[in-house]
C-alpha cells in the first residue's frame, strides 16, 4: 500500500474544493438561467391578458383597489371581532343563566324572581302564532330571512329616522337584541354595537332561527321586573302567554323596545296605543288582514291591577349575579338549577330608598341638572340591605351602585387620613396647609386660599386639599410622594375596594374611581373597629325542596383587620365632625351618632356623601350618566339630604348602636324616632339650588338699575322705591364672592387635575 505524504493530501483536497466551487458556479448559473425563462415564459402568458387604455382604469384597477380594501377590512373585522368573540369564551354560556331562582326578603317574605330553567319553559310550537307574528311583524319581519343583521331593515330604519328627524325606528335585528341580552349591557356606546353585530353573526351559526327566537321570547325584559313574555302574561294577564289573545299578544310584543314606557300596568293608555301600533304592524307585514285584527282593535287588553307592587330590580339583579357565581363554587357533581335564596334586602328601607331619590330628582334635580343617582345601604356585615342603582329600571338596567365607576372627590380621603394615623400620625397632628407641588401639579383649596398651620381633625371637618397630599408626601418618606401613594391604595385594598385605584399625584383627594357598592361598605370598617366585611347580598341558599345549600354566616367570607381598632376610633372621631359642624351638616341625625365624608369631583361632575352610624353604612351618589357637569351640586346638598332621609327610616325601631370613638348609643324613645322622622320631610329641610350669584345674574340686576336710573331721570324725581338715595343698588359680583359658596352645603374643591369636594 502506497503512503501519501501531505503534500499530496493537500493537492487532493484543493481540487475537491475547486470542483465543490465549481458545481455550486454550474447550479446558480442553470438556476438563474432557469428562472429567467420561467419569467420570460409567465410574461408571455399574462401578455395575453394585458389590458390597456380606457378598459385598465375602468376594470382591472377597481378590482385591484376592492381587493385591497377588502383585505384591510377583514384584517379590521378580526380586530374588532376578538373582544365580542371573548365574551362567549365560556363554554357553558348557555346554561349560565338557566338558573331559576326566587328571591326573598331578610324576613322570608317574597320579593321576585330571576332566571329561566329552559326544561320547564313552554316550547316554541306551544305558543299561539299569533304571539309569534306580532313579535315578528314588530321586532324583525325579515328574521327568518337574514343572517343576523337585516341589512336592508338597517337601511330602512335609518331613512325613516332621518325622515321624522328623530328615532321612530330601531335598526336592530331579533338575533341582536338577544346578543346583548346574554351577554352585554345597555350602554349606548359604538363597542357595544361591534360587539353586538359580530355576537349575533356567531348565534346565527351556533342556534338554529327557532331557537334564537325562543330564547328571545325567554330572555327579553317585559317590565313590571319580569322577563319573557310568559314571565309577562302571568304579570299582566294571570295567565299563561299560550292562552293569550289577540290583543294580548299585541300588547306583549309592543313592550319588548320600550317596557317601562309601554308597561300596562303604569300607563294603561300608552300600553293600548303601542298594541295598536302592533296590529297595524300585522297588517302591514301581510300576516293578518285588518277583517282578522277588528276585534282586537275593538276589544283592547284588561290587566291586572298591579300598581301597588313594586320589585327591587336592581338589588334582584345584583342578587343574581351573585347567585350565579356562588353556584359555581358548587361541587361539579352538582345538578340543582332551581333555588329559593334569602336576601338581606329590608323592602321598608328599600322603598324609602327609591322613594326619596325619586323625590329629590323630580324636585331639585332640573335646578342642578342632575337626572340620575345611586344608593346602597348595608349593614355592619356587609349584608346589602337596600340598593337604588338609578332612577327608573325600565329605562334603563344599568346598575349605577354596582356596575358605574366614578370618581369619589374627597369621599376618598378617609383612606388617606387613615393611612396616615397608621404612620405616625393623630387627630391632633399639625399639618401646614400652604402650597405644595408635586412635578408641574400644584393642589389648590376652594376660594385659592390656605389655611396655615392646621390640625388632621380640622382637615377632614373642612376638607381642605391641600392637607391629603402632603399627608401622601411625608408617608412618602425618601422614597418620594408614590410610595407614600402606595400606602394609601394598599389601606383601601385592605377596607374592600378592589376597584383599580390608578396612581396618579391627585390620587389622595379622590381622582380615581370607584364603585358605590364597594365605597359604601369599604367605610364599615371604621364602626367596626377596624374589620373589614365584604358586601353581599345572599344570606341563605335552599334547594325548590327546602334543603339548605348555603348559608352567608357559616359559608361565607370572615371579617378581617384591615386597620388597628385605635385608628378606626380615631377616624370615626375626626369623621363624625364633618356631620356635626363640617360639610355633611344635613346628614346630622337627631339622637343617632353618624360620622361620614362629603364628596365633589371637578367641574361638579360628581357628588357624593358616604357615612355610618352604629347600625348602618351608606353611600349615596348624584350625577349625569354620560359624566356632563351638574350646577353646582356639592356632596352636603342632596347626597347629605338623601342620606339623612333615608337613614332615619332603617333606624326606626332598631336598638341604636354607638360608634367606636364616637358614643353615644341608646335607644331612642318613640317620641325621639317621630321627631327624627319629622325632620327627614323634604319640605322641612329643603336643598334648593345653591345660593350662588352667576355673572350673568348680576348683568341682569345691573341692567335693571340702569331701567330705574333711566326711568327716575325721565319722570324728574327721585325713585322712591330705593332707600339709599332714591336709587335702586344693584348687587355687584362682590357682593357675592367665590367664597360665599363654602358656607353653602359643601366643602371646598380643587381645580383640574385635582378633585374637589
Amino acid at each position: 500500500m502506497r503512503k501519501i505524504v501531505p503534500s499530496e493530501l493537500k493537492k487532493r483536497f484543493r481540487h475537491f474544493l475547486l470542483d465543490l466551487d465549481a458545481r455550486i458556479d454550474s447550479t446558480l448559473f442553470s438556476s438563474a438561467v432557469g428562472l429567467r425563462e420561467l419569467y420570460e415564459r409567465y410574461s408571455t402568458f399574462m401578455d395575453r391578458f394585458y389590458v390597456g387604455r380606457w378598459k385598465r382604469w375602468v376594470f382591472i384597477e377597481p378590482l385591484s383597489e376592492m381587493a385591497t380594501i377588502g383585505l384591510a377590512g377583514m384584517i379590521l373585522m378580526l380586530a374588532l371581532a376578538v373582544p365580542a368573540f371573548r365574551e362567549t369564551s365560556d363554554d357553558d354560556w348557555l346554561k349560565k343563566s338557566d338558573l331559576a331562582v326566587s328571591f326573598l326578603d331578610r324576613y322570608g317574605n317574597p320579593i321576585g324572581n330571576r332566571g329561566i330553567k329552559h326544561n320547564d319553559s313552554i316550547p316554541l310550537e306551544e305558543f299561539p302564532d299569533h304571539l309569534i307574528k306580532a313579535t315578528l311583524a314588530t321586532e324583525d319581519r325579515r328574521f327568518y330571512e337574514h343572517f343576523g343583521i337585516d341589512v336592508a331593515g338597517t337601511a330602512r330604519a335609518l331613512m325613516t329616522n332621518a325622515q321624522a328627524g328623530g328615532v321612530r325606528q330601531g335598526g336592530s335585528s331579533i338575533t341582536q337584541q338577544l346578543a346583548k341580552n346574554l351577554f352585554l349591557n345597555n350602554e349606548r356606546t359604538i363597542e357595544r354595537k361591534v360587539k353586538e353585530a359580530f355576537l349575533a353573526i356567531w348565534l346565527e351559526t351556533r342556534l338554529t332561527k327557532n331557537e334564537i327566537l325562543k330564547l328571545y321570547l325567554d330572555r327579553a325584559y317585559m317590565g313590571g321586573g319580569t322577563f319573557g313574555v310568559d314571565g309577562a302574561a302571568h304579570f299582566y294577564f294571570n295567565k299563561s302567554a299560550r292562552d293569550v289573545n289577540l290583543a294580548e299578544a299585541a300588547m306583549l310584543a309592543g313592550l319588548f323596545k320600550a317596557p317601562t314606557k309601554y308597561a300596562p300596568h303604569i300607563n294603561l293608555p300608552a300600553a293600548r296605543a303601542r298594541a295598536n301600533v302592533v296590529l297595524d304592524n300585522l297588517v302591514d307585514a301581510g300576516f293578518m288582514t285588518e277583517g282578522q285584527v277588528f276585534g282586537a282593535r275593538r276589544n283592547p287588553a284588561s290587566v291586572i291591577d298591579r300598581r301597588d307592587e313594586n320589585s327591587p330590580n336592581y338589588y334582584l339583579d345584583y342578587a343574581f349575579d351573585e347567585m350565579r357565581k356562588l353556584v359555581q363554587t358548587f361541587p361539579k357533581s352538582y345538578t340543582e338549577r332551581v333555588f329559593v335564596v334569602r336576601t338581606a334586602i329590608d323592602m321598608n328601607v328599600q322603598r324609602a330608598a327609591e322613594a326619596t331619590v325619586e323625590n329629590q330628582l323630580r324636585q331639585f334635580g332640573r335646578d342642578y341638572h342632575a337626572t340620575q343617582a345611586a344608593v346602597v345601604l348595608a349593614d355592619l356585615d356587609g349584608g346589602v340591605r337596600a340598593m337604588v342603582g338609578g332612577r327608573d329600571y325600565g329605562a334603563s338596567q344599568f346598575n349605577r351602585a354596582v356596575d358605574a365607576m366614578r370618581q369619589p372627590g374627597s369621599s376618598f380621603k378617609p383612606y388617606v387620613y387613615a393611612t396616615a394615623l397608621m404612620n405616625g400620625f393623630t387627630p391632633t397632628s399639625i399639618v401646614i396647609d400652604g402650597p405644595v407641588c408635586i412635578g408641574n401639579w400644584c393642589p389648590q383649596n376652594y376660594g385659592r386660599s390656605y389655611s396655615g398651620p392646621v390640625n388632621l381633625t380640622t382637615a377632614i371637618t373642612r376638607s381642605i386639599n391641600v392637607v391629603p397630599v402632603k399627608l401622601s408626601i411625608a408617608m412618602g418618606g425618601k422614597a418620594g410622594p408614590k410610595a407614600g401613594r402606595a400606602k394609601i391604595v394598599e389601606t383601601a385594598r385592605k377596607m374592600g375596594i378592589t376597584a383599580p385605584l390608578i396612581d396618579t399625584p391627585s390620587l389622595p383627594i379622590g381622582s380615581t374611581e370607584v364603585s358605590v357598592l364597594e365605597h359604601a361598605v369599604a367605610y364599615a370598617t371604621f364602626p367596626n373597629r377596624g374589620k373589614a366585611v365584604k358586601p353581599h347580598a345572599v344570606l341563605e341558599v335552599r334547594t325548590g325542596m327546602g334543603d339548605l345549600v348555603w348559608r352567608w354566616d357559616r359559608d361565607g367570607k370572615k371579617p378581617t383587620q384591615a386597620i388597628p381598632a385605635s385608628v378606626a376610633a380615631d377616624m370615626a372621631g375626626m369623621m363624625s365632625h364633618v356631620v356635626d359642624e363640617g360639610t355633611a351638616r344635613r346628614a346630622r341625625l337627631d339622637g343617632i351618632p353618624a360620622a361620614g365624608k362629603t364628596g365633589t369631583t371637578n367641574a361638579f361632575r360628581d357628588a357624593w356623601f358616604v357615612g355610618y352610624t352604629g347600625n348602618f353604612t351608606m353611600a349615596v351618589w348624584y350625577g349625569n350618566d354620560d359624566y356632563s357637569s351638574t350646577n353646582r351640586m356639592t356632596g352636603g346638598s342632596l347626597p347629605a339630604q338623601t342620606w339623612h332621609d333615608i337613614m332615619v327610616v332603617a333606624h326606626q325601631g332598631v336598638e341604636i348602636r354607638d360608634i367606636p370613638g364616637v358614643g353615644g348609643g341608646k335607644k331612642l324613645p318613640p317620641d325621639a324616632l317621630a321627631s327624627a322622622s319629622a325632620s327627614a320631610k323634604p319640605a322641612e329641610i329643603n336643598p334648593g339650588p345653591p345660593p350662588v350669584l352667576t355673572r350673568r345674574g348680576a348683568n341682569i340686576l345691573i341692567r335693571i338699575e340702569k331701567m330705574f336710573d333711566d326711568a327716575a331721570k325721565i319722570a324728574g324725581a327721585p325713585d322712591k322705591t330705593s332707600s339709599n338715595g332714591g336709587k335702586a343698588v344693584a348687587p355687584s359680583m362682590a357682593t357675592f364672592p367665590d367664597s360665599f359658596a363654602a358656607a353653602t352645603p359643601d366643602e371646598p374643591a380643587a381645580p383640574a387635575p385635582s378633585r374637589k369636594n
